[in-house]
Order: C-alpha cells, then structure tokens, then sequence
C-alpha cells in the first residue's frame, strides 16, 4: 500500500511538472522574435536562480555540506541540465511547440530502457518491444529525409538523451538532499553557462512584454525544476515516467492557443505510437506487479 500511495504521488507530480515546463516552453518561444536564445534563458534563469535562492534560505532547504559523492553527483546533474537546455530552447525557438514536445515523448520509454541497462530494473521482451515501437514512431515525427524534416527536430532528440541521463542521476541522489537544492544547483549551473554564452552576442534593450514573459517563466520552471526532481524520487520509474505524456496535452493546447500552429497528420500519428508504446509498458509493469504480489 505504501509503494502505491508513493506510485500515485510520483504520479501527480510528474504531471505538475509537465505543465509548468509547457507553459514555461511557450512563454519562453513567445520571445523568439525579441531577442537572441542565449540572452532569453540568461533572463530566465536569473530570475529563477534568484527565486529559489530566496526560497531556499527562507525554507531551509539550501545546504553545503553534502560530502563530496553528492556534489559529483549535483555536478553531473546540472551538466545535463545545462545540455538538455541549449538543445530543446534552440529547437523550440525554431519549431513549432507541439511537435518539439511530441519528440520529447520517447523519454518514458528512454529512462525506462536506461534503467534497466544501468539500474538493473527489470525489462521483459514485451516492454522492449515496445520501446523499439516507440522509436519508431519518433522516426515517423521526425520524417528524416522527407520534406517535413527539420534539423532542430535532431535537437530534441538530443535533448531527450541529456534529460535521460539526468533522471537517472536523479534517482542515483539520497534521499536526505532537499529536492530544492538539486533544482537550484540545475538553474545555477544554467545562468552561469547561458551568461557566460551571452559574452558572445549582442545584447538588445528589454521591453517590458519579453520582461515580464521571461519573469513569469521563471517561475512556473521553479515548479517544473522541482516538481521534476520530487517525481524521480517517488514510485518506481516505470509508473511515473508515462506521465510524461501529459505535456503533449498541453503543448498541443498552448500551441494552438498562443502560436495558432497545429500539428500536422504524421505528427500526430507518430505522437500516438510512442504514447500508446509508452502505456503499455506502464500497464505491463503493472501485471507484472500483480503476479508478483500474487505469488
């Protein structure tokens, strides 16, 4: 009772977690037009990093002395972070929200995969298959040589291997390491290596719209920062990692509403496979744990 009542929370969370990062991806795109990627996250995570640092010594939750395998481990965490950013802002600046989230889609079924390569988690031939199939159908999102292909679809994909491995590093964190502390180390390392990048650019003056977006982006990823730490770290990965697929829901809403763009047949299709791939592995995880439970 108690892993389902930590499945079901993990759950809950994940979800909370994708829709604050969706709503942040669309506020962050809507600047697209205004400024350069690298001066928008700098922006962006300014504001972040200050918030929780405010949030974190109000709360607590900001400690130093974590001995030297955790801070490996925040270091390795927030290289992803910082990977993971740079390749899914620059797609999503340069393509439509919901086909960049729809790619996004296969992490389910690439964090369950890694977990079973590198956490020994167990993996049968039906959920390998279905993982295979969902491949599959980010092969049909992305429409490598047709006229459908864009580059920055590539992008995601490596996005998807960054956020991969960052979960996993997630999972690797003891539990007495305040999940504000994990985000807030992530949005640090982000604001160093965005407003390192910036030396690189010219800078244009702020207006108060791409302000005041960028601010209010911020904080919505605060919860997504947050939220996506504390998902990890409740329930096993094979359940809370299918709700992941919620931010498909909200991508495609947002998108629609904010950009007028709406995705396209094959999107949709491909979007459908990996989704549909995704639940049946959840429900195969699920008998499993039936039988084992009845045994």
């Amino acid at each position: 009772m108690r892993n389902l009542g930590a499945n079901a929370l993990g759950a809950l969370i994940m979800t909370g977690s994708m829709a604050a990062f969706t709503v942040n991806d669309a506020l962050i795109k809507s600047t697209s037009g205004e400024m350069h990627l690298f001066q928008a996250i700098f922006v962006r995570s300014l504001v972040t990093t200050c918030l929780m640092l405010i949030l974190g010594l109000v709360w607590g939750l900001l400690r130093l002395r974590l001995g030297r395998r955790v801070w490996l481990l925040l270091l390795a965490r927030s290289t992803t972070e910082v990977g993971a950013a740079y390749f899914f802002l620059t797609a999503l600046f340069n393509m439509p929200l919901a086909n960049a989230v729809a790619i996004i889609q296969a992490l389910p079924l690439t964090v369950t995969l890694a977990g079973a390569l590198v956490l020994g988690e167990p993996l049968g031939w039906r959920r390998m298959t279905a993982i295979l199939i969902g491949f599959l159908g980010v092969l049909i999102i992305i429409r490598p040589g047709t006229d459908g292909f864009s580059v920055y679809s590539l992008y995601v994909v490596a996005a998807v291997g960054f956020v991969t491995v960052r979960d996993l590093i997630s999972r690797r964190m003891p539990g007495n390491v305040p999940s504000m502390m994990v985000a807030f180390v992530s949005s640090l390392s982000v604001l160093i290596y965005f407003g390192t990048a910036t030396l690189t650019i010219e800078w244009v003056p702020m207006q108060a719209r791409g302000l005041g977006l960028l601010s209010l982006a911020g904080i919505f990823v605060i919860g997504g920062y947050v939220f996506s730490v504390s998902a990890m770290r409740h329930g096993d990965i094979a359940v809370v990692a299918p709700f992941r697929y919620t931010s498909i829901l909200f991508a495609i809403l947002l998108g629609v509403l904010i950009f007028g763009d709406w995705p396209d047949g094959w999107t949709y299709a491909g979007t459908a496979v990996v989704v549909l791939s995704g639940l049946f592995s959840f429900y195969r995880e699920q008998k499993l744990r039936q039988q084992a439970g009845n045994t």
